[in-house]
């Protein structure tokens, strides 16, 4: 029988951790093993309805369910940030250093990984008093897709939960802030995207500091 010791099989370090001869680990696993995206979601428009029913008799109006739903995405865009950034090459693994760095990868990389897309559109306000403001704009948002919304809750935008997921990302790369999402779509006869929604990315003012300090050195 041949000696176990001898092939190229998991090595182990100093802390005695097994670590794959290939480099790969759980973290580069694609989490989607389904053999249809249909299938996906429709698991997850099951979870999500059902989060949704669950956080609805807990709440008072609109906003506390909006408020809810966004600190259920929080805790998610903090374990998201560290496990992309692991899955990237050795020489990639940085963590966003500028306000725009960290946008672009919230609207590719974080987008791609959710909703196997990127975000539609990237803006800045255009308002000079609001310079910590910016927006992420998604024509259809996923979670949208399957909710019914009642008339006397017309207001509600459950993306209120991926805006959560934005949230944990800013904080966990150290540019705290506060994303919201909003519906700005019509519905109607020449409306292309009912849906739209943007999440509006408002940094705290250290972030601001610190930006225009990194640009003057």
């Amino acid at each position: 029988m041949a000696s176990l010791q001898h092939g190229k099989g998991p090595q182990k370090d100093q802390a005695g951790l097994r670590h794959p001869s290939n480099g790969k680990t759980i973290y580069h696993r694609p989490l989607n093993r389904t053999k249809t995206s249909e299938l996906s979601q429709a698991s997850f428009a099951y979870l999500f309805s059902e989060m949704i029913s669950y956080a609805q008799g807990r709440v008072r109006d609109i906003q506390d369910l909006e408020a809810r739903l966004n600190a259920q995405g929080h805790p998610i865009g903090l374990k998201l940030l560290d496990l992309l950034i692991h899955r990237e090459p050795a020489r990639a693994q940085l963590r966003p250093l500028t306000i725009i760095s960290l946008l672009h990868f919230i609207k590719q990389t974080v987008w791609t990984h959710l909703f196997a897309r990127q975000a539609d559109r990237l803006e800045k306000s255009a308002n000079a008093d609001t310079p910590d403001e910016y927006m992420i704009i998604d024509n259809e948002p996923l979670v949208n897709a399957y909710v019914s919304v009642p008339r006397e809750m017309s207001q509600l935008n459950c993306a209120a939960y991926v805006a959560g997921i934005v949230e944990g990302v800013c904080d966990g790369a150290g540019f705290p802030a506060k994303v919201g999402a909003h519906s700005v779509g019509k519905e109607g006869e020449g409306e292309m995207w009912p849906g739209r929604t943007v999440f509006l990315v408002k940094f705290a003012p250290e972030v601001l500091e610190r930006e225009k300090y990194l640009g003057k050195s």
